[in-house]
């Protein structure tokens, strides 16, 4: 049996990860692929997408499924390499603090699958910022040079500066993402042979909120702008008095915008030297 192909998608919060796994799932590539989401929040898949729906996985129309990515990464594989037929391709999708060398390490390690490469968004807009952060710049570092393919995001080109850092860190091939198909240039990846090596990063708290009780809309934009310094990403859709609003924090962007929801469900995430889920809850209960 031919063996699997998997390729990480990595990049800090709020890089843009969710928001290329949709369009790749999108395109019209023939492709039978598997996304396995290794997220503190659900991938918000375009609802005319959806086909059926289980607890942890999505049937999709255009033959693709979608499944979140429990404590185990081993387990999850041996069940994709169960399925009958097996998909063509494996997309793993890693949270926005995962090491993707140790996520790509079970790809190697596994007989029945072959490493695909590491794609890592770089955000053009907080990136610089990121890497001079004295505890998690190390991490965004690592995430890049670890990469086969480095994509920027949020602008239409690379600020030379930008350019100058990645070029320093000797990130391999990076480019704007603009709108050419996905496919090829994500599965068209050469990733170097033994595959890079996991690294330590820093602690992160989490928090999770969900609730059927409207809040009204003054008090949700009051929240977000008294949000604690540490909280650099939240996601998620918020039930008011006014309708439901699409909620997404990245550092200091902030952005709701309309949305359909018959209930408030946030997660939240920062380094926990910088914030603990207990000042999160507190923030959020103000």
């Amino acid at each position: 049996m031919t063996r699997l192909p998997m390729t990480v998608v990595s990049g800090y919060l709020g890089a843009g990860k969710t928001t290329l796994i949709n369009r790749l799932l999108t395109e019209d590539h023939d492709l039978r692929l598997m996304v396995l989401v290794n997220d503190f929040g659900a991938i918000n898949i375009d609802a005319e997408l959806l086909v059926s729906r289980t607890e942890d996985t999505i049937a999709l129309q255009n033959g693709c499924v979608c499944c979140t990515m429990g404590a185990d990464l081993y387990m999850a594989l041996g069940d994709i390499l169960d399925r009958s037929p097996r998909p063509d391709h494996l997309v793993v999708e890693a949270s926005g603090v995962a090491d993707p060398a140790a996520i790509a390490q079970a790809a190697i390690a596994e007989p029945d699958m072959s490493y695909a490469g590491i794609v890592t968004l770089v955000d053009g807009l907080n990136a610089p910022a990121l890497l001079d952060d004295p505890l998690i710049g190390a991490q965004v570092a690592q995430q890049i040079t670890v990469a086969d393919l480095v994509l920027v995001t949020k602008t239409d080109g690379i600020a030379p500066d930008l350019a100058a850092r990645l070029d320093a860190m000797k990130a391999r091939s990076p480019r704007a993402l603009d709108d050419a198909p996905l496919a090829p240039l994500l599965f068209g990846v050469t990733p170097l042979p033994q595959g890079p090596q996991p690294a330590p990063h820093p602690a992160y708290a989490a928090w999770r909120h969900e609730s059927d009780t409207p809040v009204n809309r003054a008090w949700l934009g009051d929240r977000l702008a008294a949000r604690p310094d540490g909280l650099y990403r939240l996601k998620g859709f918020v039930l008011t008095d006014d309708g439901g609003y699409e909620v997404q924090v990245v550092g200091a962007h902030v952005e709701a915008r309309r949305a359909a929801t018959d209930r408030t469900r946030l997660v939240a995430l920062g380094p926990a030297d910088r914030v603990s889920r207990d000042q999160i809850e507190a923030w959020w209960s103000a």
